[in-house]
């Protein structure tokens, strides 16, 4: 069991993407969270890589918490078969209940839902509005334009080169989950001491 990290909120497509290793990534981080007694908070949705990382967490008995706005909710795409699902009057909304509930942030591949959803939990970061952990999740080479996107902002003046400070790359979901036990670790001695 991870001290002090107790939920992981997870951003990814509400699409499996073209390449079948995708949905492997998010299989296996499901069971990963699981396994490790994590909490996965999401977005809700039982389509795509988050219903099948919501799907996998709760096949190895994990506990899923998903967090969907009420238009979705009636679109038909709310995930039934997780344990709490929280609905809110909109798409702000449901970021800010992630982002309450989460003591750390993972992202998979996904489209522009899961950039947006990225963005600003970092630009948060930024701004000192919270110091919780940013993981993004490179699944063969999916990181890269995200990445590439921050370096020209850098490059062109825009962002301080501080700011990559802001996150972690991780290959694959083994290294996700290896860090991630890190990072719990660290935080129980840091409470330890206190």
């Amino acid at each position: 069991m991870m001290p002090e990290i107790h939920s992981v909120a997870v951003f990814c497509g509400a699409s499996h993407g073209n390449d079948p290793i995708f949905r492997e990534a998010a299989e296996q981080l499901g069971r990963g969270l699981a396994a490790e007694g994590l909490r996965l908070i999401y977005g809700g949705g039982h389509v795509g890589l988050m219903g099948t990382v919501a799907d996998s967490a709760v096949t190895a008995g994990g506990t899923v918490v998903g967090v969907i706005p009420d238009f979705l909710r009636r679109r038909e795409v709310a995930h039934e078969g997780i344990a709490e699902l929280i609905v809110t009057d909109s798409m702000h909304g449901r970021k800010r209940r992630m982002f309450e509930m989460a003591d750390v942030f993972v992202t998979l591949p996904g489209g522009l839902g899961t950039l947006d959803e990225t963005f600003e939990i970092l630009t948060w970061r930024q701004l000192k509005l919270h110091d919780k952990p940013i993981l993004i999740c490179d699944i063969a080479g999916s990181a890269a334009p995200l990445l590439a996107m921050i370096e020209a902002a850098i490059a062109a003046g825009f962002a301080r080169p501080d700011i990559r400070g802001l996150y972690e790359v991780t290959v694959g979901v083994a290294e996700l989950m290896e860090r991630l036990k890190r990072l719990a670790t660290a935080k129980g001695a840091a409470t330890a001491l206190l």
